[in-house]
């Protein structure tokens, strides 16, 4: 058996925002398999959205919402030089993305409210879990009572297939229950229909449901129990920890 480490292990209960929604809609067979993951990571590279995301992000707060931006960038990274294979991967995988949200986008879906700047790398604890929600976007309105209004927006993207819409209710949630943790820094109050999760793969902006206080309520215990069972969380058969 080779010895060399297939696995880091991340001592301090973390996950994050998007493995704590995707564990609240699962079964109880795959949230053991999400804490694995989160717990023991693989030392292998994996493949990430980051350069569709960090794109779409900047295309929705740009002004200029014409989804042949998104086409041109998917083009561009397609005929980037790579280095490795994986890079290569990387690049055709952000492409699909972005191809993907262009097909499906509408400004029309967008949140009636203002973009604003989130704040910078917000990271939260919940319960003894640390969680970092990915939070890409910023909304804001003002009443006609003059009162304002905030909100966050994430990003999902699975090739070929829509966001789970419970799944996408949780993070939603999570996002609503994130702002009004924020709302001491800045007064502001954070609003349902503001707290989105972007499906790219649909277009679609799932908002925080009516009962997303009491969803938010039931992933602050569910931290409870993944803190407590941190430490007895077993690695996968055959993994080498580095």
């Amino acid at each position: 058996m080779s010895d060399v480490p297939t696995h880091r292990l991340v001592k301090k209960p973390t996950v994050n925002g998007r493995y704590l929604s995707d564990y609240m809609a699962a079964s109880e067979r795959a949230r053991r398999t999400i804490l694995r993951g989160c717990k023991y990571r693989p030392i292998a590279k994996l493949l990430q959205h980051d350069l569709a995301k960090n794109f779409i992000t900047k295309f929705l707060s740009g002004g200029s919402l014409k989804s042949d931006k998104m086409n041109q960038e998917a083009a561009r990274l397609r005929g980037m030089m790579s280095d490795t294979p994986f890079d290569r991967d990387t690049l055709d995988v952000n492409a699909d993305f972005l191809d993907a949200y262009a097909k499906a986008f509408s400004p029309d879906q967008l949140p009636k409210a203002d973009i604003i700047k989130p704040p910078k790398k917000l990271k939260i604890n919940l319960n003894g879990v640390d969680m970092n929600p990915d939070i890409r976007l910023g909304f804001q309105r003002v009443t006609k009572t003059n009162k304002v209004r905030t909100g966050f927006m994430t990003i999902r993207y699975a090739k070929g297939k829509a966001l789970p819409e419970e799944v996408g209710l949780w993070q939603s949630s999570l996002l609503f229950g994130c702002r009004q943790m924020a709302d001491d820094e800045d007064e502001a109050t954070a609003e349902r229909k503001l707290c989105v999760t972007l499906d790219a793969f649909t277009g679609h902006f799932i908002e925080a449901p009516g009962d997303a206080v009491s969803r938010f309520k039931n992933m602050e215990a569910a931290c409870a129990t993944i803190a407590s069972m941190w430490d007895n969380i077993e690695p996968p058969t055959g993994a080498v920890i580095d």
